[in-house]
């Protein structure tokens, strides 16, 4: 026999959120946002009406209300700020709707959780930072690594310089993403801004920019397509601003598998992390092995926002993370272009107030 959940009864402090796009990475959002006491999908904007039902099922199954479905996104703008009167929107579309969309839905007064990447260039990063600071909305990127409170304790730790100086870091991801990605949406330029560097990589990416903190001064890269219309295999060799040597590898055709490791070494010890935050480990001189820093616990990246949103702390993953990370994509297609030749991002700090 089926059991029917509860309905729920949500306090009158939930927040509102339409959920835009309801592809993979929107079952994980969902899962995490449905249910909750203290929110409320009140709609979702998605044209394959499939899609949209598997979203609207997955809700109702934890007890909360059937939320409005709009599949066109100019629509859903206008009926959710006329008629749902929403406080936020999670934007999980192809990344070359980001910018577009989060410009839009910060001008209708809402707050956005965006998925990583943020934008596919830094010059869409810093004007998405501007119409931030124009509006006064709340922008959260969807980066696990910066929402990772074990990622912010090691940023903290580089930042700190207890254990000296940064010296090097190397860091790697792998999947089998190739098989994963094919016929999709994320093998089209136009709709991707890249490929496995600039999808699952881009975690990777956007985690050694936090933890490093400072500037990119240097990069040279390889991008390597294996016959694809994007990267599917990428190295990059870069240089930090304060001298700092880093190296970072992506594999997109790895056998069967989903993995990461950055390793930051400095001065009196060494950390270990992953490009999502699964793990932190600490060795300091002396020591004879990493062990865990047990003291840093998770939190999903819905609950991040929320926590942001209400005050309860810094906001870990604002658009200024974006942007670092755009500058550094920039310089690695420039410099692949360029047959791997040293690139120095463009750094403008006029830019951005």
């Amino acid at each position: 026999m089926t059991t029917v959940p509860e309905p729920m009864h949500l306090p009158a402090a939930a927040v509102r959120v339409g959920v835009v796009g309801t592809g993979k990475m929107a079952r994980a959002h969902i899962g995490d946002m449905a249910g909750r006491p203290d929110t409320l999908i009140a709609a979702i904007c998605e044209p394959v009406p499939e899609a949209a039902e598997r979203a609207v099922a997955e809700i109702t199954s934890r007890g909360a209300p059937a939320p409005v479905v709009e599949p066109d996104w100019e629509r859903f703008l206008a009926v959710t700020s006329r008629e749902e009167r929403l406080d936020a929107v999670v934007l999980l579309t192809p990344h070359a709707f980001h910018f577009a969309q989060a410009t839009a839905a910060l001008e209708a007064g809402l707050d956005v959780l965006l998925e990583k990447p943020m934008v596919t260039d830094a010059g869409q990063a810093e004007e998405l930072i501007r119409v931030r600071d124009r509006t006064g909305g709340l922008l959260v990127v969807a980066f696990n690594g910066s929402l990772s409170p074990r990622v912010r304790a090691a940023a903290a730790m580089v930042a700190s310089r207890e254990l000296g100086a940064l010296l090097n870091v190397n860091a790697v991801v792998w999947q089998d993403w190739r098989g994963h990605a094919a016929g999709t949406w994320r093998t089209v330029p136009e709709l991707s801004g890249g490929g496995f560097l600039f999808d699952t990589g881009a975690h990777m990416l956007n985690t050694v920019c936090d933890v490093a903190g400072e500037d990119i001064a240097e990069v040279a890269a390889f991008l390597e397509t294996d016959g694809e219309a994007v990267d599917v295999r990428g190295a990059v060799l870069a240089r930090l601003a304060s001298g700092a040597l880093i190296t970072m590898n992506g594999c997109g055709r790895a056998i069967p598998s989903l993995g990461s490791d950055i390793h930051l070494f400095l001065e009196r010890g060494t950390l270990r992390t992953g490009i999502w935050g699964e793990r932190l480990e600490l060795q300091r001189a002396g020591g004879t092995a990493l062990r865990p820093v047990r003291s840093v616990q998770p939190k999903s990246v819905w609950q991040q926002f929320l926590d942001v949103r209400a005050g309860r702390e810094r906001n870990p993953s604002p658009p200024e993370i974006g942007l670092r990370m755009a500058r550094l994509w920039d310089a690695i297609r420039e410099s692949s272009a360029r047959g791997g030749a040293m690139v120095r991002p463009v750094v403008d700090t006029e830019a951005v107030a």
